[in-house]
């Protein structure tokens, strides 16, 4: 189904342009070369922009290292394309990881106005806002299109807001990368029992499920997993993509290396504000960020289906052994999240009325699913 994804990433590219052709003294359309092709090179000095009200100056958390391909350097992007966009009205700067704030302490500092915004995601946040999780990504759940589908027609934006809305923060998507890779393992995994007893990085509902069949999970940052599988405090891990994993070097470590991410099968990351600034903006200023978003989301999925497989060529280069989960496991672990899903729902209204949204969203969807696209 992976075709709806690009044509709702060609809309918001194409809305993104026009805003930024309004917005910009005028009305000459914006220079896309970076968005499209993945430069990063320094933002040109840009007209004073008109109509957008006071300038502003804000300061943006990451919960990814800016050298992180598509988790870090697409906030970077962010930084310039604000920049750009609004004529040098708006400047959006992304501060690396404990800079500012430590990385999953970005809540809490967009919370209170210490820090004006934050390039994260909402998964990280499951301890405040369980029902937040859905906006990270959901096993067994959408892929890109459909999900994109849900948060921008099928109600999943309006729910976000109304999540965040009682901790003073406003948040949208602004990044949307492909599947995930679903574990590094020293050893192979040929059974559920293999997993039993094992201490593994994990991140979101997918970690609820990996407890139910046995594992010890815990959430670090992307940052703190390489030192702690090398030094056996976890026994293995979970954290993105093969091209985010590759750099991350857990090769070095573990050799097995387990597909498809049946706990992500997409990801979507946040551009959050605290609520109070996000009021204050000018109508410009927001649609501003709101374009850029959606551009960075159609850049962020397009550039990750392509830097896929020579991860994968050169992690097998390098001894790494890439498995797919067998029919028996995959079916267990689907069994496993749909007794989480009913226990989490039933412990937390939020959380069951998000599910509700997005099921009911993927059972009409399934009508056009079924029968749009090739199996």
């Amino acid at each position: 189904m992976k075709g709806s994804t690009f044509i709702v990433g060609v809309i918001a590219l194409v809305i993104g342009v026009v805003i930024g052709a309004y917005l910009i003294p005028g009305g000459e359309q914006p220079a896309t070369t970076a968005s499209v092709e993945g430069t990063s090179a320094p933002p040109a000095e840009a007209e004073p922009a008109s109509g957008l009200g006071a300038p502003i100056r804000w300061k943006m958390a990451s919960s990814f290292t800016g050298e992180t391909v598509q988790l870090g350097d697409q906030g970077r992007l962010i930084e310039e394309r604000v920049n750009t966009l609004s004529g040098g009205n708006m400047q959006l700067k992304f501060f690396e990881p404990g800079a500012l704030v430590p990385a999953l302490e970005i809540f809490d500092a967009v919370s209170t106005g210490a820090v004006d915004a934050g390039w994260t995601a909402a998964g990280y946040w499951a301890g405040k806002v369980p029902a937040l999780q859905f906006f990270t990504a959901v096993p067994f759940g959408p892929s890109a299109g459909e999900a994109v589908a849900w948060m921008f027609f099928g109600g999943g934006q309006e729910l976000f807001e109304e999540l965040y809305k009682p901790h003073n923060i406003y948040s949208m998507p602004c990044n949307m990368i492909s599947p995930e890779g679903s574990g590094w393992f020293r050893n192979e995994i040929t059974s559920l029992d293999d997993l039993k007893g094992l201490k593994m990085r994990f991140f979101g509902l997918g970690a609820k499920v990996m407890e139910k069949v046995g594992v010890s999970t815990q959430l670090l940052a992307g940052g703190d997993i390489f030192p702690a599988l090398e030094l056996g405090t976890i026994d293995a891990t979970e954290y993105s993509m093969p091209a985010i994993d590759l750099d991350l070097g857990f090769y070095q470590v573990a050799k097995h290396y387990y597909f498809p991410g049946w706990h992500q099968p997409m990801s979507m990351g946040e551009l959050m504000f605290n609520l109070e600034k996000w009021n204050g903006l000018s109508d410009g200023q927001r649609e501003i960020l709101k374009a850029v978003c959606k551009e960075s989301m159609l850049r962020g999925f397009a550039q990750g289906e392509a830097i896929q497989f020579p991860a994968l060529q050169e992690l097998e280069s390098k001894g790494v052994q890439i498995h797919r989960w067998s029919p028996e496991i995959l079916g267990a672990l689907e069994a496993a999240w749909n007794e989480v899903v009913v226990e989490e729902a039933a412990e937390n209204e939020d959380f069951a009325r998000v599910w509700k949204s997005l099921s009911e969203f993927r059972k009409n969807y399934k009508i056009w699913g079924d029968m749009g696209y090739l199996d």
